[in-house]
């Protein structure tokens, strides 16, 4: 792979490939043309003394398309780098002829394409020898891209190609304007493709020294799994202290423990299960209330299990499950004004609402966004456009999941009685 040094190496070779061709061109101009590898607004053509020229202008790098959709992804879901895959990149050159005198400057371009045309790839001795004497000054570079002496461009293993690259009149006019130089006869190459590679090494696992290969006759995956999170009344919306319990297959085994993770924490909990017998099923019980040191805020949680499969020795996690942790309203005031006719309504609510946390209060369907909080808050305040007095099914929604108003323990689900209050 090459260093960072190689785009310039690039640059220094193809002028090095010009300036050793252009020797055949010194009879038709009558005087030794001279070979650049700058921006042309550094040209300076209002000088008597300087003689027909030919400046190649490294105008645009680009992404190599092939390279870039090739790759995995560079670093684990922790962060770790766990490939080390190559900065591919073209190189975009614009070969510009410069003359004084009649017709020099289209001789020196013809000279220049002609060459070009036939060197369409750089082979590796004509890289190291170009770059022996390289006007390269690897010192501006940190310590790990300093060496090769080459830029490792004659060890990459693609082979640097040179193609024409067409541009039209439009393409070429921004070119020349975007410079702010007068124009000179031109033509565009592109050099594919440049592997530049990091110095940061890349994980090196350990070889897999034995093999355990079981056919299982069956299209389930042989591997733990959660398909669904379930609380008492059969739904996935749960409240503290109860039991969940979780389906799937392949969960029987030993040292099993839930890891329940949400966007306010940290870290995730974790819940000890010990030794599950059943492959189907996992139950665990959620703790009662918050404590000081750990916090269960209302909301979405994912979930997921480790354990010991039996006949493995190493533990194994299943995929993660939704469980929808619902806030259960407490007491309730609610109070109508008696000028402007507004309601208003405070709801103890556990577990406590955090500031980072969207509530909403709901009186049948009349709805009011709960009051800003700075800390945690066992109360929420909102309040009502004026609604029509009588009672009404009280609900709070906290990060999109609702306290449970509706019983389904009888034949036909019907609003719970405990969630009735009454408007003013």
């Amino acid at each position: 792979m090459s260093t960072a040094l190689a785009i310039g190496a690039v640059s220094a070779v193809l002028r090095n490939v010009l300036d050793n061709g252009l020797i055949d061109a010194v009879p038709a101009v009558g005087s030794p043309v001279k070979v650049s590898a700058k921006a042309p607004d550094l040209i300076k053509l209002d000088d008597p003394q300087e003689g027909p020229q030919l400046n190649l202008f490294l105008y645009r790098v680009s992404l190599n398309p092939a390279y870039r959709n090739m790759d995995l992804p560079t670093r684990d879901s922790g962060g770790r780098r766990v490939a080390n895959p190559p900065l591919a990149v073209d190189l975009h050159y614009l070969l510009t002829a410069y003359a004084r005198e009649d017709l020099h400057a289209e001789i020196l371009l013809g000279y220049g394409m002609h060459l070009l045309h036939e060197r369409p790839f750089l082979d590796r001795a004509a890289i190291r020898k170009a770059l022996e004497l390289s006007p390269l000054d690897p010192t501006v570079l940190p310590g790990p891209f300093q060496a090769p002496a080459n830029a490792g461009l004659a060890d990459q293993f693609e082979t640097l190609k040179v193609t024409w690259e067409p541009l039209d009149f439009d393409g070429m006019s921004k070119i020349w304007s975007a410079v702010q130089k007068n124009y000179r006869p031109s033509a565009a190459y592109q050099v594919s493709v440049v592997l530049i590679q990091g110095v940061e090494p890349a994980a090196d696992p350990l070889p897999v020294l034995t093999r355990r290969l079981v056919v299982e006759p069956s299209t389930v995956p042989p591997l733990p799994a959660v398909e669904q999170a379930t609380a008492p009344d059969g739904t996935n919306i749960a409240e503290l202290g109860e039991t969940i319990t979780l389906h799937g297959h392949h969960l029987a085994g030993t040292a099993a423990k839930v890891t329940l993770g949400h966007r306010l924490l940290a870290a995730p909990h974790e819940i000890a299960v010990g030794a599950n017998p059943s492959a189907t099923e996992l139950t665990f019980a959620l703790p009662a209330a918050e404590s000081a040191g750990q916090i269960w805020p209302a909301g979405v949680w994912n979930i997921s299990v480790t354990l010991i499969p039996a006949g493995e020795a190493q533990p194994r996690t299943t995929n993660a499950a939704a469980l929808l942790l619902a806030p259960v309203p407490g007491a309730s005031v609610i109070t109508r004004d008696a000028v402007t006719r507004r309601v208003s309504a405070q709801v103890d609510v556990t577990p406590q609402v955090r500031p980072e946390q969207t509530a909403t209060v709901a009186l049948d369907s009349a709805q009011a966004t709960a009051g800003f909080r700075t800390l945690p808050a066992g109360q929420v305040d909102a309040e009502f456009a004026p609604i029509p007095a009588g009672s009404a099914t009280l609900r709070l929604r906290v990060d999109g999941v609702d306290s449970r108003f509706i019983d389904y323990s009888g034949p036909v689900p019907v609003f719970r009685a405990d969630r009735q209050v009454t408007v003013p």
